[in-house]
């Protein structure tokens, strides 16, 4: 026997659209904080909360470094080969298709020239979202046709570094394009011409242990990673734990590795103060 008997149908609620479009939102990666993505974007993709720097693609720092984003890519058909046969879970030369596809060709740095605040200019722009910014055969030889086309145009050269290290999949392939561009460097050097680093977060690993830190000016944004192995390995190797705040720009700064920070917001300003002032002498 029922206990009860529904004595009619409840009416059928009627549904409201409360849907909220996707990618509105973004969460803060060090403050932890909900901030509305435009604000976000509108404020040089910096968080309104804490002054965290959210990573940039290399084509939204040339559009922030150039005059009215205005400029010209350079060196744009060189593409990663596979010549170690290389195959971990993938292969390489699959691993490479797939990040072409999702990123677009020009591998993990892009290169251009242009004016900033009416200096002509050279500049190259590591790109985070291409595995890593790993630094492999076609990073070295970009950057290294970066600097020779600014000894040729006899311009200054602006570095903007983004990344994990070498890439172990080309392995010693790899390791050689420090040598490489720290020489395209040195003939820069020697025609007086000026190479200032812009090392954002992360700026690690082989990069680090060449031209990023080669520059005649280093440069960080705030709270930026720089070193070379990671903190943790380290503290593995020397069972020490490591001072508060290590191999964070503040560190550098204070340790003399850097030689200064400047928010997103000046950096363009920044440079071309330092440019005028170098090609002043």
């Amino acid at each position: 026997m029922a206990w009860f008997r529904k004595e009619k149908k409840p009416k059928e609620a009627v549904e409201k659209s409360t849907a909220i479009p996707e990618g509105l939102w973004v969460k803060c990666d060090d403050c932890k904080e909900i901030v509305y993505r435009k604000e976000v974007e509108q404020n040089l993709s910096v968080c309104p909360k804490c002054s965290y720097h959210f990573r940039l693609s290399a084509r939204e720092r040339f559009s922030m470094l150039f005059d009215d984003a205005q400029y010209k890519e350079f060196a744009t058909n060189i593409k990663s080969g596979d010549p170690l046969e290389f195959k971990d879970t993938k292969r390489y030369r699959d691993r490479l298709k797939v990040y072409e596809a999702r990123v677009g060709k020009g591998d993990a740095v892009l290169c251009a020239e242009g004016k900033l605040e009416g200096v002509n200019v050279v500049i190259s722009a590591m790109e985070y979202a291409f595995m890593g910014g790993s630094m492999g055969s076609v990073v070295g030889e970009k950057l290294t046709l970066a600097a020779e086309r600014a000894l040729d145009k006899g311009e200054p050269l602006i570095i903007v570094s983004c990344s994990g290290g070498a890439r172990m999949q080309e392995g010693i392939l790899s390791l050689m394009q420090m040598a490489k561009i720290s020489a395209a460097l040195a003939r820069l050097a020697e025609a007086r011409l000026p190479y200032i680093s812009v090392l954002t977060d992360p700026t690690t690993g082989g990069v680090t242990a060449s031209y990023a830190m080669l520059g005649d000016l280093n440069i960080a944004e705030p709270k930026a990673l720089i070193g070379f192995a990671g903190p943790r390995v380290i503290e593995q190797t020397i069972r020490q734990t490591l001072p508060e705040g290590f191999q964070r720009a503040e560190f550098l700064v204070e340790h003399g590795m850097v030689d200064l920070i400047t928010h997103r917001a000046e950096m363009k300003a920044t440079l071309g103060r330092f440019l005028r002032c170098f090609l002043a002498k």
